[in-house]
């Protein structure tokens, strides 16, 4: 069974329960990882707080750059191995496996860069004034992670917070969790001190209630549903505890009338159906001028018909 990742090591469920893991190709059960509580989520919760206090907030902004660099160089060396995991969790092809272990190395480059440069601001004021502001860390921050993009969704959240000094209690979605415990072993093995990245999987009714309403989290980054984002975000605000939500959107793909088709076919086809379809921004709306509605060409060759009643300029 696969552990919990809290404090730089693996530790059993506090139920001693788990879930099973299913492979997305076969329906077979393949793993087994931990069934997480709230009695894990304060653990975890508690040995971030000890590493925020003691450790991580007296670490400098440079340093925590240093640290997020060799991170990402460690993901590049291992993207073999991550987009391996990533593939069979999340019966993703491989080429799309590939392309989400490289954005996790690449967000983590990015905020390495970002994490000395989050500045404050001096304020024009009256004569003999200083004014200025002056930026500080949440402290904990709690992640909730999807099972679409777990790598990528990790790295610009997880990867974003400890940049600007906060540290991590990450739950991950139970159907696909297995990448980032290794990402977060990774982290240990870099130098990230212990309780700095902390994984707790287990259900989201389960974990990931018990991190929204834990009163040692002090922000929370989601990503998922309208629904469950407006549940967390009523049990947030009882504490006035900010959140971060991003919760699926509705993109539309435009084609104009002097569009190369040729060219806009295969794009329109691989915005809704890479990665199933299931991304946040999926082309799932197509608005086609009038004017090359009827004699649009689909990717057979064959032209579209129709005998939808005369459509309006945009359809």
């Amino acid at each position: 069974m696969h552990h919990h990742f809290v404090n730089n090591q693996f530790a059993p469920p506090a139920s001693g329960q788990s879930l099973p893991m299913t492979d997305p190709a076969t329906g077979e059960i393949y793993e087994q990882i931990a069934r997480g509580n709230a009695q894990d989520v304060d653990t975890a919760v508690r040995a971030a707080r000890a590493c925020y206090e003691n450790v991580w907030q007296h670490v400098t902004a440079a340093e925590r750059g240093r640290l997020l660099m060799k991170l990402s160089m460690k993901v590049a060396e291992f993207a073999d191995e991550l987009a391996a995991i990533e593939q069979r969790d999340c019966g993703k092809p491989v080429k799309q496996a590939n392309a989400d272990a490289a954005a996790l190395s690449r967000y983590f480059e990015f905020y390495a860069g970002a994490a000395d440069k989050l500045h404050g601001e001096t304020i024009p004021y009256q004569n003999g004034f200083s004014v200025f502001t002056w930026r500080e860390a949440f402290g904990v921050v709690g992640n909730i992670i999807p099972w679409n993009y777990p790598m990528q969704i990790f790295g610009r959240s997880v990867g974003g917070a400890l940049a600007a000094g906060n540290v991590c209690v990450v739950k991950p979605s139970e159907d696909a969790c297995l990448s980032l415990l290794r990402v977060a072993q990774l982290a240990a093995e870099v130098g990230f001190p212990a309780g700095a990245i902390n994984i707790v999987t287990g259900y989201g009714h389960e974990v990931g209630d018990a991190i929204a309403r834990h009163p040692g989290i002090d922000h929370i980054s989601f990503t998922g549903s309208p629904r469950v984002g407006t549940i967390i975000q009523q049990v947030a605000a009882e504490r006035h505890c900010p959140v971060t939500l991003e919760l699926g959107g509705k993109s539309p793909q435009i084609v104009f009338a002097d569009a190369d088709l040729d060219a806009a076919i295969p794009v329109i086809i691989n915005a809704i159906v890479q990665n199933a379809g299931q991304t946040c921004s999926a082309g799932s709306r197509l608005l086609v001028d009038e004017l090359i509605y009827e004699n649009c060409w689909i990717a057979s060759g064959q032209p579209l018909k129709t005998s939808a009643p005369a459509c309006p300029p945009w359809i």
